[in-house]
């Protein structure tokens, strides 16, 4: 399941190598929420490390990413797998990352209506109704 999000790129990791054969580079993205800005932290492994190479800290992006869960120990773990980054706000930077293509279900803020509960102008139907329920 792949999801988008937008926020500005508050923070960028160096390179991590995990292992000989495994690499992950974490990033934060400064997500608008009310009054409450949300700081989410991602990751790219492997070849996807080099997404964040064109950016800059401070600047607006768009973020496609993969949930990933798995258990530890008793624990479970989560993790936001980036694998695609490109200019956000519409614009382009010339150089996007993309993984190889595959279905996606994109979920974002932006599917959902400006005022999910609009303010009527019209008053309610008078109801002759005289149960008390």
């Amino acid at each position: 399941m792949a999801f988008e999000v937008e926020g500005k790129l508050l923070r960028i990791f160096p390179t991590e190598q995990k292992s000989p054969n495994f690499a992950a580079r974490e990033f934060v993205l400064e997500i608008p929420d009310g009054n409450y800005p949300q700081l989410i932290k991602f990751q790219a492994v492997q070849d996807r490390c080099g997404i964040v190479d064109n950016f800059s800290e401070g600047d607006l992006v768009r973020v496609s990413f993969d949930l990933r869960g798995r258990e530890w120990n008793g624990k479970y773990l989560t993790n936001l797998n980036a694998w695609r980054m490109e200019a956000g706000g519409g614009e382009s930077q010339g150089t996007t990352t993309e993984a190889p293509k595959r279905a996606k279900a994109v979920t974002t803020g932006d599917n959902f209506p400006t005022d999910p509960f609009p303010n009527y102008t019209d008053t309610p139907p008078v109801s002759t109704d005289d149960l008390p329920f």
